[in-house]
């Protein structure tokens, strides 16, 4: 009975790790400059990749292959704001201005 609980949750959590990273996909094509791309991008990535990865580690039972894991996510909570942190910066040094949407007369 567990198992098929922990199979099913395990199941959910992948699935709704797709779900963050096509939706953030999605958002990547259709945002209109780089600082909002990199805010879905910066997003989807840590949601969709830690509820994959959560649910490969109740796949993988308690072992080293879920400790590491869970050291891979962590590894990625850390890096992906540092990433999209200099990326944004790079964009505006190099004076790429944000997109506005033009007024209505």
């Amino acid at each position: 009975m567990t198992v098929l609980v922990l199979e099913g949750l395990s199941w959910v959590l992948i699935l709704a790790g797709v779900f963050f990273m096509v939706v953030g996909s999605i958002g990547l094509l259709r945002m209109p400059d780089v600082y909002t791309r990199l805010h879905a991008a910066g997003m989807t990535d840590s949601i969709g990749a830690g509820l994959i990865l959560l649910g490969l580690a109740l796949q993988a039972g308690f072992t080293l292959i879920s400790v590491r894991l869970l050291l891979i996510w962590a590894f990625l909570l850390l890096t992906n704001p540092v990433g999209s942190y200099a990326l944004a910066r790079a964009a505006r040094a190099g004076r790429v201005r944000p997109f506005t949407v033009p007024e209505r007369d």
